[in-house]
Order: C-alpha cells, then sequence, then structure tokens
C-alpha cells in the first residue's frame, strides 16, 4: 500500500475503518441508523476535514504573524435544501479575540480561502469506480 492508496475495511455491524499513512480512522452510524454511534459517521468526517483545514489555515496564518491563538476559534454552519436534503451553503466564521489586529481581518479570511479541502469541492476530481478480484 503506498501513500496515496487508502484500505478500507469492516470492523463489525456498520464500522467501517479506513487505514493510511500508518493511521487509522474508524467510522460508524449513529443508532438510528443501525451503527453503535462509536465513531463519526463518514459525512460527519467530510464536514469536520472541511472545518479543520481551514483551522489549520488560520493557525499557519497566525504562527507566521506570530499571533496568539488564545481566544481564536472558528464555527462552521450548514444549510440543506429542503428539495434535495444536499447542503448548498457552508458558512465558516473566524471568532477573533478583542485584541487581534484589525489590519489582518480580512487577511486571515483569504486564509480560510486556500484551504484545500474547500479547493477541491469547488473544483471536484472524477470519480471512477470499479471491482477488481483477488
Amino acid at each position: 500500500m503506498n501513500d496515496r492508496e487508502i484500505k478500507v475495511t469492516f470492523a463489525g455491524n456498520l464500522k467501517v475503518k479506513a487505514e493510511f499513512k500508518g493511521m487509522a480512522i474508524l467510522t460508524d452510524q449513529p443508532t438510528y441508523a443501525g451503527g453503535d454511534g462509536e465513531a463519526p459517521a463518514p459525512f460527519d468526517l467530510f464536514l469536520a476535514s472541511i472545518a479543520t483545514c481551514a483551522g489549520y489555515y488560520v493557525l499557519a496564518f497566525c504562527k507566521q504573524r506570530k499571533l496568539s491563538v488564545d481566544g481564536l476559534y472558528l464555527t462552521m454552519a450548514t444549510e440543506k435544501s429542503q428539495a434535495s436534503k444536499m447542503i448548498e451553503k457552508i458558512k465558516i466564521e473566524i471568532h477573533l479575540p478583542a485584541d487581534f489586529p484589525d489590519k489582518y481581518k480580512e487577511a486571515i479570511i483569504r486564509a480560510v480561502d486556500q484551504c484545500t479541502v474547500k479547493a477541491h469541492l469547488q473544483k471536484p476530481p472524477a470519480f471512477e469506480v470499479l471491482t477488481v478480484r483477488g
């Protein structure tokens, strides 16, 4: 298995495990959907990947400028379409501490815009699904 490959196995009931780069991520389904609710659902991880990617770029921005992250945090909310039940809007708010320099307010937003997860959503890759024996 190489660094670009993720191996997915099944860990009991509705648990699914992804292994890559020497790490493992376990997912589960909520109890109302027949799972054990012992790990995040895959879609929850997808949403968390967007939020944590944005958080990484905020952190990197602040570290580069030697700005404290004390009291700084992000929240992310989603809005779904009633018709399609698909998310149609993602809102990320950067909560700045009172002493955060005004001169960096627009720049920190631009930093979040560099998030690679967000970039892949805006220009999604092609998917190919196939079966392989053995």
